[in-house]
C-alpha cells in the first residue's frame, strides 16, 4: 500500500477516535508546557494526527491525498521506500518548532492538525508542476499562483494573530518542504525556473 494512503489512513483513525475521545486528543495536541515541563515530545509529531473538526480533516486529506501520491514517487526514488514518510514527519515537526518555541511557557496555547505537513507537500509539488492548475474552493488556479497568494495571506494573517488557525506551520512547512525538495534533487531549481520562463495550463 502506497505510503501515502497510510498516513491518511492512520490520519484519519486517531482523528474520528479523538473527535469522541477528548482525554486522546489531549494527549496528542500540542500543548507547549507538557513538552517543556514533562518532556512529552511525541506530542511535536503526533498533533497532527488530531483534528478540530471533520471539515479541517477533509480538507488536509483531500489535499494530501492529490498531491502525497506525486511527491511520494519522487522521494521513495531518491530517498528509498520510507522517503515520503520521513519527509512528512520531518514537515510536522519543523512547521511546529517555531510556534512551540514561541508559546514554550503559554499554557493556553494548543495547536493541532496536518496542515504544516501538508503545506509542505504541496509546495514541493509546486517546484515540480507551477503551472498545473489546481482547484482552491472550486476556483482553478495556477499552483504558482495559488502558491504566491496563499503565502502572503498567511503572512498577513500571522503578523495580525488572532484566530484559531496556526499560519506560522502553514509558512513554514512551505518552507520546508521547499528546501528539503531541493536539497534531495538539485536539478529541481533550474527546472523550476525554467517551466516558470514558459508558462504552461
Amino acid at each position: 500500500m502506497p505510503v501515502t494512503l497510510i498516513i491518511i489512513a492512520i490520519t484519519c483513525v486517531v482523528s474520528f477516535m479523538a473527535l469522541r475521545n477528548h482525554r486522546l486528543l489531549d494527549d496528542l495536541i500540542l500543548w507547549s508546557p507538557a513538552i517543556s515541563r514533562k518532556h512529552e515530545y511525541h506530542r511535536l509529531v503526533t498533533y497532527g494526527l488530531v483534528h478540530a473538526d471533520f471539515g479541517h480533516l477533509l480538507f488536509n486529506m483531500v489535499t494530501l491525498y492529490f498531491f502525497g501520491r506525486i511527491m511520494e514517487s519522487f522521494f521513495s526514488q531518491r530517498l528509498g521506500p520510507f522517503g515520503f514518510a520521513l519527509f512528512y514527519i520531518g514537515g510536522l515537526l519543523v512547521s511546529i518548532l517555531p510556534s512551540y518555541w514561541k508559546n514554550r511557557d503559554n499554557p493556553q496555547y494548543r495547536s493541532l492538525g496536518a496542515s504544516g505537513a501538508v503545506s509542505a507537500v504541496l509546495f514541493a509539488f509546486i517546484l515540480l508542476a507551477p503551472w498545473q492548475m489546481i482547484i482552491v474552493l472550486v476556483v482553478p488556479l495556477p499552483a504558482i499562483v495559488y502558491a504566491v497568494a496563499y503565502t502572503a495571506y498567511s503572512i498577513y494573517m500571522d503578523r495580525r494573530g488572532g484566530g484559531y488557525v496556526n499560519h506560522s506551520a502553514h509558512l513554514w512547512g512551505a518552507a520546508y518542504g521547499v528546501v528539503v525538495t531541493l536539497l534531495v534533487e538539485p536539478r529541481v531549481l533550474p527546472y523550476f525556473l525554467q517551466a516558470l520562463a514558459h508558462p504552461s495550463f
